[in-house]
C-alpha cells in the first residue's frame, strides 16, 4: 500500500523507524543470562509504517516488500502482542480496531523492525483510544515486549545501558546522511552472544562537550559493535557489505546491532545515495537504503 493510500485509509498513522546502533558494548552479564550493553542509538527516516482504524472486530493486514516474510509470524508479531498488551492494561476504552502494518525493514537485521512497530503501535493505539498512560507506566509495558521496544518509543538519539531500560536522551547528536545494506541473511542474536569471547568489555565513554559533525564521528570512530566479530563468522556477507561500503566512500562502517545489517556514513546525503545506487546496481539480491538519521534536537 503506497504512503499516500495507508494515510488515507487509516485514520491514525504511525511510523517504525529503523533503530541504528551506532555503537554496541558488551559489558557483562546478569545472573539471569541477559546481557549488559552500553549502547549509542539514532533512528533513520526510513522504517515501517503502520495504520490504525476502529472496526467491529480485530483485524491485521500487511503489506510492503517483507510483509509476506512476517504473515505466518502469527501469534508471535509484536504488533499483536503490544496490541493486546496495552487492552489488558487499559480495559474498557481499547475497541476493536484494524492495524495495518507496511513491512519495509528485513526480518531480523539488527535495525529494530519489529521492537519499532510494537513500539509504533503502543502510540498509534493510544491515539486511537483517546487515551494516554504515566511515562513510568508505558515504559514498563514497552520493555515486557523486549529490551529494544522502549528506544524505540523514544525514537531520538539515545544511550541505553544496562539492557536496554536505562535511557538517557542525546540532543546534541547531529543527522548522518548513511546507506544501510543487509544480505537478506537471517542472523541468530542467541548464536551470535554464544560467539562472544568476552563478556566483560570497556564500557562506552564519550566525552563531555561533544558537539558537531566531525567531533561526534571521531567519538563514534572510536567505538565499536562488539556483536560484529561473531556475526561475521556466520555471515560471511558483512564484511563484504563492510568493504563495499568502505570503497564507495563512507567516513565510518559499521554492523548495526547483532546483524546483519551494516552501515555506512556519508559526507552528504548526495553520496549516500549515489553509493547506494552503486551497491545495489552491484548487488540487486540485497536490502540497500540510503537514508538520514534523526538529529537529537528534532
Amino acid at each position: 500500500m503506497p504512503e499516500a493510500g495507508l494515510a488515507e485509509a487509516f485514520g491514525v498513522t504511525e511510523e517504525a523507524r529503523a533503530k541504528i546502533n551506532l555503537a554496541l558494548h558488551v559489558t557483562g552479564q546478569r545472573a539471569d543470562g541477559y546481557h549488559l550493553l552500553d549502547m549509542l542509538v539514532t533512528f533513520a527516516d526510513c522504517g515501517d509504517r503502520l495504520g490504525f482504524l476502529p472496526a467491529q472486530a480485530d483485524a491485521f493486514t500487511l503489506s510492503g516488500p517483507f510483509g509476506e516474510t512476517l504473515a505466518g509470524d502469527g501469534g508471535s508479531n509484536l504488533v499483536l502482542l503490544a496490541r493486546d498488551l496495552l487492552r489488558e492494561t487499559v480495559g474498557a476504552l481499547a475497541f476493536p480496531v484494524h492495524i495495518h502494518l507496511q513491512k519495509n525493514l528485513p526480518i531480523a537485521s539488527g535495525i529494530g523492525g519489529g521492537s519499532a512497530d510494537a513500539a509504533a503501535t503502543l502510540r498509534g493505539l493510544m491515539r486511537l483510544w483517546g487515551m494516554s498512560l504515566p511515562v513510568e507506566s508505558l515504559a514498563g509495558l514497552a520493555l515486557k515486549l523486549g529490551a529494544d521496544v522502549p528506544m524505540c518509543l523514544e525514537s531520538r538519539p539515545l544511550i541505553a545501558r544496562g539492557i536496554g531500560e536505562r535511557i538517557e536522551a542525546v540532543p546534541d547528536l547531529p543527522a548522518f546522511a548513511m546507506v544501510l545494506a543487509n544480505p537478506l541473511k537471517g542472523v541468530s542474536t542467541p548464536e551470535v552472544f554464544r560467539r562472544l569471547a568476552a563478556k566483560n568489555n570497556p564500557v562506552l565513554h564519550l566525552a563531555p562537550g561533544l558537539s558537531g559533525t566531525s567531533g561526534w564521528l571521531t567519538a563514534i570512530g572510536l567505538a565499536r559493535n562488539d556483536l560484529e566479530a561473531p556475526a561475521r563468522e556466520l555471515v560471511p556477507e558483512i564484511t563484504m557489505i563492510s568493504q563495499m561500503l568502505q570503497a564507495s566512500g563512507a567516513l565510518i562502517t559499521r554492523m548495526s546491532g547483532s546483524g546483519a545489517t551494516c552501515f555506512g556514513i556519508f559526507a552528504s546525503m548526495a553520496a549516500a545515495k549515489e553509493a547506494a545506487s552503486a551497491l545495489h546496481g552491484e548487488r540487486p539480491d540485497w536490502y540497500v537504503q540510503a537514508t538520514e538519521t534523526v538529529s537529537g534536537g528534532m
